[in-house]
């Protein structure tokens, strides 16, 4: 069983997160956060199934106030567990989402910077520093409202939403994710903030496990231990996105890297709950000795081969043990191929999720690949039988990479890992992207979905 990590603690409400504390479990409600009624119930069922905290999407300041009656409303009912709003674009909003919620999240790229456009800017020493004075001058008020109402932050950084500025530095990878993180932290170290959560998420999971292991040692560098947050975004659903999670989420946690956790799914969001449960339960028992001979559970490599030996009750924690203890060899890319042995189940269905395990680190495509948010208050369409649709209509379709998006937030910079993208533009409306150029713009919804695969299908009659 592997170290885990030690961190500081930040106090969240009536939790803590880090340190000697156990991993915490959360979701996303995907109602309206207007919707106090809607956001209470789904918050309930949430917390019922054992969520240690729910976040809400806070657009405006409108959705930010209502936080209070939601937060409210909760209490009332006897649950006392910690809300946290979800901020992006808006700083403002920060700043009123604090007096109301145990936490709130900001996003490093887009908090000051403006949205991504995927522009390359030049800057000397002198005009790049400016621009993290601009940064300074606006979060320092926001944590001066967060120390005085004991609001506890979580600076959450996406690889789809990094900014123009740090790309144009630092390019698209896990340093220029990493430094947009630390130029944020280092702040909050000058004020004397230390109640503050991280998370580097990304729907690539060789992206998010080298992301996070960098962040670690480039806080340990400058002293700073503060806890982390893990997950992959846009995991998908189903079998998918339980795999995708296992291996992103599991690699790091068998690390002893981790303080809590969320499992990103296209479905009800207290469908994660029971998911997340088990990753840190298994996590106990991992990593697998490293042996070839024996009676007990273990793995080995031969030539380019991962064997894992392994038995579990049921298929999903087969699964979820698997992908968790193969995900460091195959992310470092240790073994390019896997093979799972257990006394349970078929060869064929073994062999199938040995396939799983390579998609889900990216070693090999031999399927379809789907990146699909999982939805939140943002969400613009019928998320979960939309991505039915597609799945249906492209499953056959070996290898290719479809974006699902609910909003703009994450979806260019996450669909630049896509070939093709949808994407809620506005209530009703979807745009359909090539990588991460917008091609068809504002398409009405009844349309969309038959637009994108005659997109895909003109494509490939023409390759």
């Amino acid at each position: 069983m592997s170290t885990r990590r030690i961190s500081s603690v930040a106090h969240v409400g009536n939790i803590a997160i880090g340190g000697p504390n156990p991993i915490r479990i959360q979701s996303m409600a995907t109602t309206d956060t207007n919707d106090t009624e809607g956001c209470v119930a789904q918050a309930k069922r949430i917390i019922d199934a054992g969520g240690e905290l729910v976040r809400f999407t806070t657009q405006g300041t409108r959705e930010a106030e209502n936080m209070k009656n939601i937060s409210a409303r909760l209490k009332a009912d006897g649950y006392t567990q910690p809300l946290v709003a979800d901020v992006h674009f808006t700083a403002h909003t920060a700043d009123v989402a604090a007096q109301y919620c145990e936490k709130v999240r900001i996003n490093p790229g887009n908090y000051v910077d403006p949205g991504r456009t995927f522009k390359h800017l030049e800057y000397t020493d002198e005009e790049y520093q400016e621009e993290l004075q601009k940064i300074e001058a606006r979060l320092v008020p926001f944590i001066n409202i967060c120390k005085a109402h004991h609001t506890a932050v979580r600076i959450g950084v996406n690889h789809g939403s990094l900014s123009d500025r740090i790309m144009s530095r630092y390019g698209d990878t896990p340093e220029g994710i990493v430094e947009s993180c630390m130029e944020f932290l280092r702040i909050f170290r000058r004020e004397q903030f230390d109640d503050v959560v991280i998370s580097i998420k990304a729907s690539n999971t060789v992206v998010m496990v080298q992301s996070v292991r960098l962040l670690v040692k480039a806080m340990d560098r400058e002293d700073m231990h503060y806890p982390l947050h893990l997950g992959v975004t846009e995991a998908g659903e189903g079998e998918d996105g339980r795999i995708k999670s296992a291996v992103g989420i599991g690699a790091l946690l068998t690390e002893g890297i981790g303080d809590t956790i969320r499992v990103s799914l296209s479905e009800e969001p207290e469908c994660e709950i029971p998911v997340a449960r088990k990753l840190v339960d298994l996590s106990r028992s991992l990593p697998l000795p490293l042996q070839k001979e024996g009676s007990q559970e273990r793995m080995w490599i031969e030539g380019d081969t991962l064997h894992l030996y392994i038995d579990a009750p049921d298929w999903e924690t087969l699964q979820l043990k698997a992908a968790m203890a193969a995900s460091s060899t195959l992310i470092d890319r240790k073994a390019t191929e896997v093979e799972i042995h257990s006394p349970s189940y078929s060869p064929l269905l073994l062999e199938g999720l040995g396939g799983a395990l390579l998609q889900a680190a990216r070693v090999k495509f031999t399927k379809t690949e789907y990146i699909s948010c999982p939805g939140c208050g943002r969400t613009l369409y019928n998320l979960q039988d939309t991505i039915q649709r597609i799945k249906a209509a492209t499953s056959h379709l070996v290898g290719l990479k479809i974006g699902i998006m609910g909003c703009i937030v994450n979806g260019p910079g996450e669909m630049a890992d896509a070939d093709y993208g949808y994407v809620g533009a506005g209530r009703g409306k979807i745009s359909l992207y090539k990588g991460k150029e917008c091609v068809l713009k504002n398409i009405p919804e009844e349309e969309a979905v038959e637009r994108l695969l005659q997109l895909i299908d003109n494509d490939t009659k023409n390759s």
